[in-house]
């Protein structure tokens, strides 16, 4: 997971709430955005805060914006993706999103696909914490499991380009299933560069959605594209 393709924090102004992360975090908004997942998500993003910097899975500034720019800008798929069924987050890292959808969504299968052997000890802890049964943590590259399974979503955060992300992201998705990523901004330049390899599994011109989580809180890009063959 890499931190430059993640949604911007708030524009200055914006409320006490999303300029302080734990306020934030503990908010009636967030509480009943997450629902009955609210517990475990907030226990991750604790462990993230008290480990997260020395593990070096987030940078230093990241520490006080986890809920915004971590868990709620991960949150901002699940509703995107399957109810049931299966989804692989690669390149998974500290586990976002993958982590907050396998809470989010407990009837879904969720494998976490990453090829660090620090990262998948760390997700594995996480695993065991929150007590996750809906969790598979796979380690190794997404591209060395094209043929190994496939799902029927696969997800991933600020990993590589639009077009690298179709190679490596749609082998693993089964026909009729789709690729659904959190992007930045700027995604809509990368389409293009990307058609030749959408095309070889029949997928048409990605949809570029919004995700929104609470009020206050920036939405997150989110790109989806189905495989048709």
């Amino acid at each position: 997971m890499e931190g430059s393709d993640v949604a911007a924090q708030g524009e200055p102004g914006a409320s006490a709430e999303v300029s302080d992360g734990e306020t934030l975090g503990a908010s009636d908004a967030v509480k009943a955005y997450l629902g009955d997942a609210y517990d475990g998500v907030a226990r991750y993003a604790e462990m993230l805060r008290d480990q997260g910097e020395l593990r070096g899975l987030i940078g230093p500034r990241e520490v006080s914006r986890i809920w915004e720019r971590h868990i709620l800008n991960s949150a901002a798929v699940v509703p995107y993706l399957p109810a049931s069924g299966s989804v692989a987050d690669i390149g998974s890292g500290a586990g976002l999103p993958g982590v907050v959808v396998a809470a989010m969504r407990p009837e879904l299968e969720v494998i976490l696909v990453e090829p660090m052997e620090r990262r998948t000890t760390w997700l594995t802890e996480v695993v065991a914490e929150l007590g996750l049964t809906n969790v598979q943590v796979k380690r190794g590259r997404a591209e060395e499991f094209h043929g190994a399974f496939e799902v029927d979503a696969v997800t991933s955060r600020a990993v590589a380009a639009l077009s690298k992300l179709v190679r490596l992201s749609m082998p693993l998705v089964r026909v009729g299933g789709e690729m659904v990523i959190l992007k930045g901004r700027s995604v809509a330049e990368e389409i293009e560069p990307a058609r030749k390899v959408l095309q070889k599994y029949g997928s048409g011109t990605p949809d570029v959605l919004d995700g929104v989580t609470v009020e206050g809180v920036e939405a997150t890009t989110i790109v989806r594209v189905r495989r048709a063959k």
